[in-house]
């Protein structure tokens, strides 16, 4: 293959990329995307990846991080687990490394691969400071303890 770009390579291998990472997805049988159904996690996947490919095409993660810190908000309130919605960004990820291995050349590998997981490295980031800080906001109650220690003294 001649050399190209990483982002003209993402925006060639779109819908391969996006339908290995659905089928990842649904073999892995996640709670809420199960129920939100294939259309709509199409439909985030699909999100997703075009936040990755003008991460890369502009070099900017501004509106990756903006994204992953929005899309962080939205799953809390939903009520999805940290570890299910990084689940997608991961999905994404080997998704388009495996693209990137098997249609690049060599010489190609490490930038693309280099730009794909820092662009969704900076997104799951983002995502995970964000859940963290919005779960660190509600205030468990306190636990009584008390019988862990009973005969002790």
């Amino acid at each position: 293959m001649s050399r190209v770009d990483t982002a003209t390579f993402l925006t060639r291998e779109r819908e391969p990329i996006l339908q290995a990472a659905a089928e990842s997805l649904g073999r892995m049988h996640v709670r809420h995307y199960d129920a939100a159904g294939t259309e709509a996690v199409e439909k985030r996947l699909r999100a997703l990846f075009d936040q990755l490919a003008n991460a890369v095409e502009r070099r900017d993660l501004g509106p990756m991080i903006a994204y992953a810190e929005r899309i962080a908000e939205e799953r809390y309130t939903a009520g999805y687990d940290l570890s299910e919605v990084q689940i997608a960004f991961n999905a994404l990820e080997e998704a388009s490394w495996s693209r990137v291995l098997t249609e690049l050349d060599p010489a190609q590998l490490s930038e693309a691969l280099g730009l794909i997981s820092t662009v969704l490295g900076a997104g799951k980031d983002a995502l995970a400071r964000r859940y963290v800080s919005l779960a660190a906001d509600v205030r468990a109650p306190s636990l009584d303890l008390s019988a862990l220690f009973a005969g002790t003294g």
